[in-house]
């Protein structure tokens, strides 16, 4: 098996990759449905299919990329364990992959992020440190463990080809189970599942958009100007969504994602509130982004077919943002 360095640069992301990922992956996690909704396609003007990683193990996508770095450890590397630092959905996804591998893992949380997943990360035995919230802590934490104890291995969220062909396998599922599409839409954080979804979509010849909140909207920023910014304060609902993009992911969005489009607080949560009452499925603030485009950008799909992933579940329910004032999602 070939060691977790071993494949190293944003160029050994391919397709290829990702197929590969998707075989060596299966037995371990869930294939996720696809559903539909003839409200949401009235609401939006197009016809919607929306794949379901709030029903992935762990309830994100996130444990597609995370057991798919696992299984690349080679024997020594999975003796000494890994360690991660996440706002919630990959932390939880790397805890439950190990303790299928029987690889110890530990996880750098941020203070502020949500109860449930940091019980979520809890729930597979891994061991929790808290950190302050924003990227200086979390890379404060990466050199401190690294100097610590050099042995464990660094499993980053997103940034890494292993991780971006896992999390591509979620897009790979969906334009199989529906060739037909002409759009794939993902939020975007840092990079890893609009990454993989970009090439799986380019490969098709499918236009990809990825979606950030107006409060996080550090991509787009990117994009614009031609190099990686700085993730802004954390202050979005979207909590998964709070990081900036990687050196691997960011060049693979420069040359196949057509737009990463911007929405509101106020959009994200009027999205969350009706894919709840049509889907009847929990979705988490972060994915509810992508259906909150395509109602506010109708240029970009009214009339089309278009995959949507819902990237995760996991909501504190005592937290939630309700209520809020009837919201006009039709553009």
């Amino acid at each position: 098996m070939t060691g977790w360095q071993h494949i190293a640069g944003s160029d050994a992301l391919n397709l290829n990759l990702i197929q590969r990922a998707e075989k060596l992956i299966t037995p371990y996690i869930v294939h996720t449905p696809v559903l539909q909704s003839p409200t949401l396609n009235e609401i939006a003007g197009a016809e919607l299919f929306f794949k379901c990683e709030n029903l992935q193990k762990t309830g994100a996508f996130k444990f597609r990329g995370a057991v798919h770095a696992l299984l690349h450890l080679t024997a020594e590397q999975r003796q000494h364990g890994v360690f991660t630092v996440s706002s919630g959905n990959h932390g939880a996804a790397l805890a439950a992959a190990g303790a299928i591998l029987g690889i110890a893992v530990k996880v750098a949380v941020p203070k502020n992020a949500p109860a449930v997943k940091k019980a979520n990360i809890a729930s597979y035995q891994a061991e929790i440190v808290e950190i302050e919230p924003g990227m200086a802590a979390r890379e404060n934490f990466i050199h401190e463990q690294a100097r610590n104890d050099a042995q464990r291995s660094f499993i980053p969220p997103y940034d890494h080809p292993l991780i971006m062909a896992g999390q591509g396998t979620a897009a790979l599922e969906l334009v199989k189970a529906e060739p037909e599409l002409d759009v794939l839409v993902t939020p975007l954080g840092g990079g890893g599942l609009l990454s993989g979804t970009a090439m799986v979509g380019h490969s098709q010849g499918m236009d990809v958009f990825g979606v950030e909140p107006e409060l996080a909207s550090d991509g787009w920023h990117s994009l614009q100007t031609g190099s990686i910014q700085p993730a802004l304060p954390p202050t979005s609902i979207c909590d998964g969504l709070l990081t900036s993009l990687g050196q691997h992911t960011f060049p693979v969005l420069q040359t196949m994602v057509n737009n990463v489009l911007l929405v509101s607080e106020t959009e994200v949560v009027a999205a969350m509130q009706t894919l709840w009452q049509a889907l009847k499925l929990v979705i988490e603030p972060s994915s509810a982004t992508v259906f909150a485009a395509v109602c506010k950008y109708p240029q970009h799909f009214r009339g089309k077919r278009i995959g949507l992933i819902l990237s995760g579940g996991n909501v504190d329910v005592t937290q939630l943002p309700w209520p809020v004032t009837q919201l006009e999602l039709h553009p």
